[in-house]
This record gives C-alpha cells, sequence and structure tokens, in this order.
C-alpha cells in the first residue's frame, strides 16, 4: 500500500452499497422482478422508457431497495475509517446511484448516518449516474478540492470509471480479493483496515 498517496488526499468520495456496508444487493434479482435482461443497466433501462411505463416499474425498484436497505450493516472498519478521516479534518461524501431515502434507511440501519449529511451525499436524483463523473465534480466543489486531491473508493466498475474520468485516485474495494476491474484502480484493497493503515503512515496493521 502506497502509505503516502493516500495520506496526501484529503478528499474522499465512498460508494454506499457493498462498500460502506456489506454488500447485499442481487441485482439478477431486482432484473427478474422488474423483467428486464440480467446484467442490464436498471436506472439507464427505466430512464429511457415511456414515463407511463416505467413509473409502476420504479416504484417496484424504490420498495426492493427499501427492504433491502433496513437490513444494511456496516462494512468492517468502515466506521472506524470514516472516524480516522472526521479526526484528520479531511472532507468525504457519498455518491451513489440510490435514492436519498434509501441512503438514508441504509445509513440508519448501519450505524453510519451521523458521518453523512444531506449536502455531502449525491444520490441519482442529484447528477447523471455513475459512470458519469458528474457527481464527484459536484463534491469537489463542495469540498473546494481539486481532483488531486480526490479519492473514489468503490466495489463496482462504475465508481472506478467515473473517478478516473474526474481524475481523482481510484481504489478498487473488493473483499473476495477478485479485483474484476484492477485495471480500473489505482489501489486494490479487501479491507478498509488498509486504507487506514496508508491514511495513517505511522498506524500499525
Amino acid at each position: 500500500m502506497p502509505r503516502m498517496t493516500l495520506s496526501t488526499r484529503t478528499s474522499w468520495i465512498f460508494d454506499l452499497d457493498g462498500t460502506l456496508t456489506v454488500a447485499a444487493h442481487d441485482f439478477d434479482e431486482i432484473a427478474r422482478i422488474l423483467g428486464v435482461e440480467p446484467g442490464t443497466p436498471i436506472l439507464e433501462t427505466l430512464r429511457s422508457m415511456e414515463p407511463a411505463r416505467a413509473k409502476p416499474l420504479w416504484d417496484k425498484l424504490h420498495a426492493w431497495e427499501l427492504e433491502v436497505a433496513a437490513r444494511s450493516r456496516p462494512a468492517p472498519f468502515a466506521r472506524e475509517l470514516l472516524e480516522d478521516l472526521a479526526a484528520r479534518g479531511h472532507a468525504f461524501g457519498i455518491l451513489t446511484r440510490n435514492a436519498w431515502e434509501n441512503v438514508d434507511v441504509t445509513l440508519r440501519a448501519a450505524g453510519l448516518l451521523e458521518f453523512f449529511p444531506r449536502d455531502v451525499v449525491v444520490t441519482r436524483d442529484d447528477a447523471a449516474f455513475k459512470p458519469s463523473p458528474d457527481g464527484i465534480h459536484r463534491l469537489l466543489d463542495r469540498f473546494a478540492a481539486k481532483p488531486e486531491h480526490g479519492v473514489m473508493v468503490g466495489d463496482f466498475i462504475y465508481d472506478l470509471k467515473a473517478g478516473k474520468a474526474a481524475r481523482v485516485l481510484t481504489v478498487h474495494y473488493d473483499v473476495s480479493g477478485a479485483f474484476e476491474w484492477k485495471d480500473h484502480a489505482d489501489l486494490h484493497v479487501r479491507c478498509h483496515s488498509e486504507l487506514r493503515v496508508g491514511l495513517t503512515p505511522d498506524l500499525t496493521p
């Protein structure tokens, strides 16, 4: 882990589901529920539909997301990492393809809501969906930070592509260690404890 690379980054942006929380979403299941092809980008598919056809599907998606959100658990060492960032005066926020209500329920269930006021959370209703870098730009503007000060941490290709497009440091978080999208990331970690070590050069793993 290149510690000094992380220790000099002062604006951190996190994906939510599967990154700050333990992965719990079965996207093949929701594709089946919505009647779309597995592997299809769900938000983009619904957005492209006629509103009358899309409305009941958005409602189904929202209900499913809330059910999953209510069972959310924090990822190992996520709270400790956020506490470390806060103690150092670093800025941090969330960029997610979720709606705000789902984010609120997720963070409450995971015990992380205190770290994320609404103005540092960019949802699908606030900016173009990842992999667009729009949400990262918005958060960097909110933090009055330049891309070279930023970090994007996520578990999916959209997170990494968004980070690359925004020219911030990209961290691929994958508890399995498979790192399917390794080429799209600058760093690769299996646990937030590794980021704590990188953030704090004198911290013992």
